[in-house]
């Protein structure tokens, strides 16, 4: 599975919202910065080389779908994120955030009861 940029990511979230989408059902859900329909077009059709999405024919119009969940996208690259960047540590992850004050003291007692209720 290979990286996407964060255009691509972009759209992909659309998609995987939307579910069965036509290139002006994406583009309408772009508030600001709406790229230009063919720009919006070449990037699903990118999206379909990369073998994330695939479409159905209506003609001269297609409908796009995903063949990739946002939940296996999310693990294969939040995985290798910690890999490269934390290394493979989601004590230095969490410790990140911390530091960084994205995550609260309740956030991270919440996170605490989630692990203990998993044993």
């Amino acid at each position: 599975m290979q990286k996407l940029t964060n255009k691509e990511e972009e759209v992909m979230i659309i998609i995987w919202r939307l579910k069965n989408v036509f290139v002006k059902d994406i583009l309408a859900e772009f508030e600001n910065d709406k790229p230009h329909y063919n720009t919006l077009s070449t990037i699903v059709r990118n999206l379909e080389e990369k073998g994330y999405v695939s479409h159905e024919a209506f003609g001269n119009t297609h409908r796009y779908h995903p063949l990739i969940s946002k939940e296996e996208y999310r693990k294969k690259f939040v995985n290798s994120t910690i890999a490269s960047f934390y290394d493979n540590s989601y004590k230095s992850l969490v410790s990140f955030f911390a530091k960084e004050e994205k995550i609260s003291v309740d956030e991270l007692k919440e996170i605490i009861k989630l692990i203990e209720n998993k044993k």
